[in-house]
């Protein structure tokens, strides 16, 4: 992998990802860009004890723009993007309607390819690889940085979900705190090691599925299964069969493997529904462990986090989307009209022969 940082026009970075170690990415982006105003600012509610993201220079945010104004796309004679040169294999770049910003953090937008009429799932294993490089990468930058505390590497598919630039791409998310779901997963992670004397809860929810029947696949270095208590129609949990606590911590071995068994699940996602329905909508996002203390955890360390994948639909059958009503947003109760047991049978029904 080849590694080169430039600068847009705006100040803002960008960051080439090459297959190729000869590569040369000297385009200069021609654009007459003013410098990025941003009006980001987290807020606490101390009544539920989270934070919110108030950022109103995002209402002014590309939407939906045609095909041949797509800014994802790489830069073409007189059509200029967000992307100066003419082609790339990954690229990385600060976002110019970041959520988080500055003090409060700090976002990124990660093209997979410049195909624009691809997805993920149509990459090869090498190109998978390199995503996962770069993920790898920026989740070691980022965790430099004073104002991060937890790296949120995700993908948003599908306008169902709200994505508004149809381009294959994903985000990356450096947040100023721990985010409230990490919280969850550490309480009940720290309780279950004082309550057993150290035993580690990850551990035992891997072992469980994996003597059980909601396993989808499994390979030497990882495993998906769809969880006990799944929240979404359809939602599997990837982990790597090794515990580590981020991306950097992944042996050479499940990097290696990686991608074979990405791009199987999300084959097997797009077939969920049969050959005739769209693409599956979904939300791939990565769990690491914060960069920050965990003193408020008592008892757990960075170490006794496990790096997974959650991969998810709001598709709940043909036609028919799983919404957030009242039960889920007012009181976060999730309720799923498919059993978790027969999400993880049709997932193994649809693998690839």
């Amino acid at each position: 992998m080849k590694k080169t940082s430039t600068r847009l026009a705006d100040g803002r970075e960008l960051i080439y990802y090459d297959l190729r170690d000869d590569k040369v990415r000297d385009a200069a982006d021609r654009r007459p860009l003013d410098r990025t105003v941003t009006t980001s600012e987290v807020r606490h509610d101390v009544l539920l004890g989270d934070s919110v993201a108030i950022a109103s220079h995002r209402q002014g945010r590309t939407y939906h723009p045609p095909a041949d104004e797509c800014p994802l796309c790489p830069s073409q004679g007189d059509r200029l993007s967000e992307i100066p040169d003419s082609s790339y294999d990954v690229v990385v770049f600060e976002n110019r309607f970041p959520s988080l910003a500055g003090d409060s953090g700090r976002c990124e937008v990660v093209c997979f390819t410049s195909d624009h009429t691809a997805s993920f799932k149509d990459l090869s294993e090498e190109q998978a690889r390199l995503v996962l490089e770069a993920w790898t990468d920026r989740t070691a930058e980022l965790s430099h940085l004073p104002s991060v505390e937890q790296v949120f590497c995700f993908e948003n598919r599908g306008a169902e979900i709200g994505v508004t630039l149809g381009h294959p791409h994903g985000q990356i998310y450096a947040y100023p705190f721990t985010t409230p779901r990490t919280a969850l997963m550490l309480r009940s992670l720290a309780a279950h090691k004082e309550a057993t004397g150290g035993e580690n809860l990850f551990d035992v929810v891997l072992e469980r599925e994996l003597a059980g029947e909601r396993v989808v696949l499994r390979t030497e270095h990882w495993v998906a299964f769809v969880p006990y208590a799944a929240h979404w129609p359809y939602e599997v949990h990837l982990y790597p069969r090794r515990r580590v606590p981020d991306l950097l911590a992944l042996d050479e071995d499940a990097r290696t493997e990686f991608p074979q068994v990405y791009l199987e699940l999300l084959n097997r996602f797009d077939r969920i529904f049969g050959d005739d329905e769209p693409p599956t909508p979904y939300i791939a996002a990565w769990h690491q462990a914060p960069f920050g203390t965990l003193e408020e955890f008592d008892g757990v360390v960075r170490e006794d986090f496990a790096l997974h994948l959650e991969l998810f639909t709001i598709r709940r059958t043909s036609g028919k989307l799983k919404f957030l009503a009242g039960s889920e947003s007012g009181m976060s109760v999730f309720i799923n009209d498919v059993p978790p047991e027969r999400a993880a049978e049709r997932l193994r029904e649809v693998a690839s022969r």
